[in-house]
């Protein structure tokens, strides 16, 4: 009788253990729907606090929790970090990096978009992510000239000088990772990089491991063959990459043809002179839509996997693709 008492105590559906483990965590505040008009003169000012319960794994971890946003309804497939912490809270959100991030990610300024924002729990690469349900959120913000921090890039190619501004790449969502192109114009052309325009804090790569290591001497990173690069780096990992990269358009515009672009050392921009068709065409990199860019919003910006760019006339072009600065963009004129 003693055993079948126990037995049928066991399988007692109704039973629900006190703690329930994998548990993701809860966004307490702000509330749901809450809506933000972004102010200039506030720009100092912390948005809010964000706060949230406390992820569950099962098991005694040390926590960290990103807090990010997407467009509503995007399945945070193209998620932006606003910061991590190993807290339950987060409050350093400034306005004016808000605005920053919003502006930099083509969301327009002066009318409200909707996004969606969420908080993950991570506690190694090898254990998924816990994220909370999504808060909605209206945010609109103000017209500004987009301010990135930037990382600058002194080398033998533009004779060492960590002062210039015109060798730089920029962290465009201020997560403490940069994305720039620059052109060496040199072969086996060394580099480092250095932050606050001056030799004071600088890495290079000691091994040649694609990490940063900071200050030292012989340590340059080697861009091997002229040309344009594009320059990865994120501060957080310390990891860097380059990829060299020779740029054409192809389309309809083309005959679904590359048109290869040269560099102009004067006009500082990667150029080609051609008949174009009535249609359409990007600008892609290496002959591969692996990078590639195109328009969303019609404007003269350039976003990766973005829109295709329209040509009205057939006509022969003028094309101008401006990569090395801080904002990818291009214009096209009727030679």
């Amino acid at each position: 009788m003693l055993s079948i008492l126990l037995f049928n105590a066991c399988d007692d559906q109704s039973f629900d253990p006190v703690v329930k483990l994998n548990t993701p965590p809860s966004i307490n505040t702000p509330s749901d729907g809450v809506e933000y008009i972004l102010v200039e003169s506030m720009a100092e000012e912390s948005l809010t606090t964000f706060s949230w319960t406390a992820a569950d794994f099962g098991f005694q971890a040390g926590v960290s929790y990103n807090l990010e946003f997407d467009v509503t309804g995007n399945n945070f497939a193209e998620a932006n970090s606003l910061g991590v912490v190993n807290t339950l809270s987060f409050s350093d959100l400034s306005i004016g990096k808000f605005n920053n991030i919003l502006l930099a990610t083509g969301r327009p300024d002066g009318v409200f978009s909707d996004l969606e924002v969420r908080v993950c729990a991570t506690i190694n690469p090898d254990v998924e992510a816990l994220c909370s349900n999504p808060l909605k959120v209206k945010v609109m913000p103000y017209g500004a000239e987009v301010e990135y921090p930037s990382l600058q890039v002194p080398g033998a190619y533009q004779d060492w000088m960590p002062e210039s501004t015109e060798t730089q790449i920029y962290s465009r969502l201020s997560d403490n990772t940069y994305e720039g192109y620059l052109y060496f114009g040199i072969d086996n052309s060394p580099y480092k990089y250095a932050q606050n325009f001056s030799w004071d804090t600088n890495w290079g790569d000691d091994e040649a491991d694609g990490i940063l290591n900071l200050g030292g001497f012989g340590n340059d990173i080697l861009a091997e063959a002229a040309g344009m690069y594009k320059l990865n780096v994120n501060l957080t990992t310390l990891a860097h990459e380059r990829l060299r990269t020779e740029w054409a358009i192809i389309g309809s515009s083309t005959n679904d043809l590359e048109i290869p672009l040269v560099w102009s050392e004067e006009r500082q921009v990667l150029s080609a002179q051609a008949e174009l068709k009535a249609g359409t065409f990007k600008f892609r990199a290496n002959g591969s839509w692996d990078l590639n860019y195109g328009d969303n919003f019609g404007n003269g910006s350039l976003q990766q996997d973005g829109g295709d760019i329209n040509i009205l006339v057939d006509e022969t072009y003028i094309i101008d693709l401006r990569l090395n600065n801080k904002d990818y963009g291009y214009t096209i004129s009727i030679n």
